[in-house]
């Protein structure tokens, strides 16, 4: 088949409607961002303006050039409509936190049903007192209904996100809650008018509940296809276009590729293949080799060009005149009410079945009012079937604009001056401490072993300092360059990651190094790497571990057990004097360190560093000596021999200010000394310290690296566990950032490059 060409003309006049629509979409989202309102309101005005109701009413010669009828540019517009709306929905699921929302459990279940329930049988009831000026006279009774309760019922999950993310709440426990109960809303949302669709297919109502249990194993049957089938497929494809590095190029096109196929498979059950594109999202956003910066890149491209284009081509439908009538716009204005009413009531009261408090229940009541793209959706599809007329499309595409116009300037003081509860304080104040991190932040870890007593401590001190949330990988790599190690030890450094979810893989492979950096390229944040005790004379820790540092793109900890422990890293039975062992599952967290010593400079590897011993401090309550060596004396001070202090009594005050905001106890210690590696040594001797944890920035000379002659002399000399954190080669040796300034690349909810 070869495809005709399009007429001149009919391009110019879809490149014209485009043009106008993202120009008026973008000019009154902007004016609705500015009066604090979601931009989707904004979008459905400007293509309310461009339509009948008010273009055409002002030049209906200008609106029949714009609009012309035929099919032939309705179909190019709602094709791009269609593909707007897909990818819209694919952002919205992979920005759907399902670990949060199952950690919410009951809460999250009763606000989803009453939320849902109680609009949608308001709906129910106000689809048999409508006047007759709704009705289509294509479809059955039933399938009118279906819809109208729809059109009550259901919230927007995108309109809510976007909502209570522009007010910054976002990570609130009930802006989680309305994000679960939106994606509930959504599903509902689609089934019924999966459901209406088919039922205008029978041209019949008496076969309802036969076509409604099609469309609900119709639902059933892609659901599972997509997560049980497509969710490898989509893990393979990512892996693999990552295997070099970060690639934005094939990973949208792994997620559009996806999302089309998914889309096509619930078309083909008789689904609205958008339903596939937003659980497609959801298979993308818990891929763990999805890429942040293509999700990113994907969402800016939606938020500017097509999200704008959907809602203003929706908005092109509604025609106000419709509505003109008294008994019309008198059951439109009814309609609004009782929907927002329904909505907050049937939320307030699941929030209170559960023993929420009454303000988390209004706020979910609020904000929950956010409607749009369900609205959409389900009223033209009640316009294609012929069961709405012109003013029920109308009345719907109102509602949407009048509850979501509710929902901001409504919600401001229901939540102003309210903290919630202690737990969600300290939740929220944790992923605000982790977002500031520059290392021990909200991504993946990678410990890469031969099973050396070295690799258990780096996977301890992994465990211990990271948020036991996270999951963790442990890459046991055999080849002829590994240090000999043995499968107990191997056993062990998975055993070190007790108490999270935990991946092990075993590689073969002739090239050890590349194999660990091909894995570090795969969506992780940090890379735990054991140290040889006796590196050789040309090299720094082990042949392995100099290679990776000069070339790795993460963070990374590198650690070396204790040399006056030869049977292995020190552990709680071991100083109960029962012996030293390998760690087993009952024992997995007694690697641990109950006097740390931190030496920290001021710069960005000294802040790192902090991060990891603090974290370490948190989870074995640990304590810390600060240690800042001075190694030069200030002018006119020669002859008393005085340190520099003025300096040094600066980076200790910042550094206990950064363990105060961790709430960890330190003591601060401020040395002259010629050399500063000589003089770490020699404090964590007096003080008796079972580890050093220092910071380094990765330096490559002539090929190998070089971490510094402080960093280099502590690790051979010291006789404790030394832990290094070092940053790679990339990343500046600048100031270390205070928690209120930008954080570097990537987030909690997105991966590293």
């Amino acid at each position: 088949m070869i495809l005709p060409p399009l007429a001149s003309h009919d391009l110019v006049v879809l490149w014209v409607e485009l043009a106008a629509l993202l120009a008026g979409a973008h000019l009154f989202g902007a004016l609705a961002r500015r009066l604090r309102q979601p931009p989707v309101v904004g979008n459905l005005l400007a293509g309310l303006l461009l339509g009948p109701s008010v273009l055409g009413q002002l030049s209906p010669t200008a609106l029949h050039w714009f609009l012309p009828a035929g099919h032939t540019q309705g179909d190019l517009l709602q094709a791009v409509s269609q593909v707007a709306l897909l990818v819209l929905l694919v952002v919205a699921g992979a920005e759907t936190d399902l670990p949060l929302i199952r950690a919410l459990g009951p809460a999250a279940l009763s606000v989803s049903l009453s939320s849902l329930l109680v609009p949608v049988g308001a709906g129910l009831v106000a689809a048999a007192v409508l006047p007759a000026a709704f009705r289509g006279a294509g479809a059955s009774p039933v399938s009118f209904d279906l819809l109208v309760a729809g059109v009550v019922g259901v919230s927007s999950l995108p309109v809510v996100a976007r909502i209570v993310g522009d007010q910054g709440l976002m990570r609130r426990n009930f802006a989680q809650l309305a994000v679960a109960a939106g994606t509930a809303n959504d599903v509902a949302g689609f089934l019924l008018a999966t459901a209406a669709t088919g039922l205008a297919a029978s041209h019949a109502g008496s076969g309802s509940a036969v076509h409604l249990a099609l469309a609900i194993a119709g639902l059933v049957v892609v659901t599972v296809v997509i997560f049980r089938i497509g969710q490898p497929v989509v893990d393979a494809a990512l892996r693999q276009v990552r295997r070099q590095g970060p690639n934005v190029g094939g990973s949208l096109a792994v997620t559009l590729v996806a999302a089309f196929a998914a889309a096509a498979g619930a078309q083909a059950f008789g689904i609205e293949g958008a339903l596939g594109g937003f659980l497609a999202g959801i298979v993308i956003g818990r891929s763990r080799f999805q890429q942040g910066a293509g999700l990113q890149a994907l969402t800016r491209f939606t938020d500017a060009v097509l999200a704008p284009v959907f809602f203003a081509t929706a908005g092109l439908r509604v025609n106000l005149e419709t509505l003109g009538s008294p008994p019309v716009l008198l059951a439109t204005a009814a309609l609004v009410g009782g929907a927002m009413i329904a909505k907050f009531a049937g939320s307030l009261l699941g929030a209170r079945l559960v023993r929420l408090p009454w303000r988390e229940g209004a706020a979910l009541g609020v904000a929950l009012n956010g409607r749009g793209t369900m609205q959409v959706i389900i009223a033209g599809a009640g316009l294609t079937i012929g069961a709405f007329t012109p003013a029920a499309y109308s009345a719907a595409i109102v509602l949407a604009i009048v509850s979501s116009v509710a929902v901001a300037p409504v919600l401001a003081p229901v939540v102003k001056g309210w903290s919630g509860s202690t737990e969600e304080r300290a939740r929220l104040d944790e992923e605000t401490r982790l977002d500031a991190n520059l290392v021990v932040r909200q991504d993946r870890l990678l410990l890469a072993t031969a099973g050396s007593p070295s690799a258990l401590v780096a996977g301890a001190v992994l465990n211990q300092a990271w948020p036991r949330t996270l999951p963790a990988t442990v890459l046991a790599v055999e080849g002829p360059r590994t240090s000999t190690g043995d499968e107990g030890g191997i056993r062990g450094a998975t055993w070190m990651f007790s108490g999270r979810p935990v991946e092990r893989r075993t590689v073969t492979s002739d090239d050890v190094l590349d194999t660990i950096l091909a894995e570090t390229k795969l969506g992780y944040g940090v890379l735990g790497l054991g140290a040889s005790e006796v590196p050789g004379s040309d090299r720094l820790l082990s042949a392995v571990v100099d290679d990776i540092m000069v070339r790795c793109p993460l963070p990374m900890v590198i650690a070396r057990r204790a040399l006056s422990d030869p049977s292995g890293p020190p552990t709680a039975s071991a100083r109960r004097g029962r012996g030293s062992r390998r760690p087993g599952p009952a024992d997995a967290d007694d690697i641990a360190f109950s006097r740390i010593l931190l030496p920290v400079t001021g710069s960005s590897s000294s802040r790192a560093a902090q991060e990891v011993a603090l974290g370490l401090a948190r989870a074995r309550r640990a304590r810390v000596t600060l240690l800042h060596v001075v190694t030069r004396v200030e002018r006119g001070q020669e002859q008393q021999g005085r340190p520099a202090t003025r300096a040094g009594q600066g980076v200790l005050r910042d550094a206990e200010r950064f363990a105060a905001r961790h709430d960890v106890p330190v003591r601060s210690r401020a040395r002259h000394a010629p050399e500063a590696g000589a003089e770490i040594v020699r404090l964590a001797a007096e003080s008796e310290a079972d580890a050093i944890v220092l910071g380094a920035a990765v330096r490559s000379l002539a090929g190998r690296p070089f971490l510094g002659h402080t960093t280099e002399h502590v690790l051979a000399h010291a006789s404790c566990a030394v832990v290094v954190v070092a940053l790679p080669v990339a990343v500046p040796d600048e100031v270390a950032r205070q928690p209120d300034q930008p954080a570097g690349s990537g987030t909690g909810a997105s991966p590293p490059p």
